[in-house]
């Protein structure tokens, strides 16, 4: 009987897990950064960059010179930000140059030549969300995606999560893992972390500066998957497995790297808060005194 009951549970649990993991996307998985049908060109040129594109709105001798960048980032270059945060405000400045080398290039700048609504008035976005939203989050069909354009004035980043150079990421303390960084790289090795990982993971992707971690916008987001994250058990960078869950494609939202379905019909689903808590140790099951706590999808 012990037995039975013993493999009864096992096939639940798996089952369980089967439910939150997906096949296949219903759409494409580039989802909104299909750009309207444009596809990878809305982003990236085959030639001439910004120009090619027919994007360039300022002069840059440079378009296009990293990642085949095909928008215009002229008008972002050296331009000072002051993003929010919940331990107070992060100053930014932009590179000058797509040929900086900084991880603020591909990882901010980027991203910024279209979702940035001060200095790169509008580019591709529009202000429309291109994702169906769960019932709970409301009834809205558009929110201000276009950062320091929103209806709190041109110009505000407070309201925004810092990202750039000075948005860094660390172990120990109250509000961190206990964890180790070696040359910018965090690995989830102390007993609280390395659970987390073991319940969740750590997808989150950190870029390495002056031999600290820290956060850029592809941190969070991969901005070529829209509604599949992919989970591996394999060893990755920044963790000591990829997850401790099952390997498969789970139901991600918003470019989201990592299982984040805020549409769960799970009652007391978690995973949208175990997301967070990457980065964010200190308010972790984990950390305080949960360990048995899975993650619920």
């Amino acid at each position: 009987m012990k037995r039975e009951f013993i493999l009864a549970m096992m096939f639940l649990a798996a089952a369980g897990f089967a439910a939150a993991q997906i096949q296949a996307p219903t759409s494409d998985v580039l989802g909104a950064h299909l750009n309207y049908g444009r596809g990878c060109a809305g982003c990236h040129a085959p030639h001439s960059g910004a120009y090619g594109n027919g994007a360039a709105k300022t002069a840059d001798a440079g378009a296009g010179t990293n990642a085949l960048w095909g928008e215009d980032v002229g008008s972002l270059y050296g331009k000072v930000l002051n993003f929010g945060g919940v331990q107070g405000p992060t100053v930014e400045t932009l590179p000058a140059s797509l040929a900086a080398g900084t991880p603020d290039v591909t990882g901010v700048l980027m991203c910024l030549s279209c979702h940035d609504g001060n200095f790169a008035t509008g580019a591709m976005m529009k202000g429309t969300i291109y994702e169906k939203l769960p019932a709970t989050y409301g009834s809205y069909n558009t929110i201000p995606t276009l950062l320091g354009n929103d209806p709190t004035g041109p110009g505000n980043y407070l309201n925004d999560h810092p990202v750039g150079l000075n948005a860094t990421v660390s172990c120990g303390g109250q509000y961190n893992w206990d964890c180790t960084e070696t040359n910018g790289v965090i690995i989830m090795n102390g007993p609280n972390s390395s659970q987390f990982v073991q319940n969740y993971g750590f997808f989150v992707s950190l870029s390495a500066y002056n031999n600290t971690a820290v956060v850029t916008c592809t941190s969070c987001h991969n901005q070529h998957l829209m509604n599949v994250g992919p989970v591996t058990t394999s060893k990755s960078t920044g963790a000591i497995s990829g997850s401790g869950l099952p390997a498969g494609k789970y139901a991600t939202m918003f470019f989201i790297r990592a299982p984040y379905n805020p549409a769960s019909g799970t009652a007391g689903s978690n995973q949208t808060a175990q997301f967070c808590r990457q980065c964010h140790g200190g308010e972790a099951n984990e950390s305080n005194g949960s360990y048995s706590i899975p993650t619920t999808f």
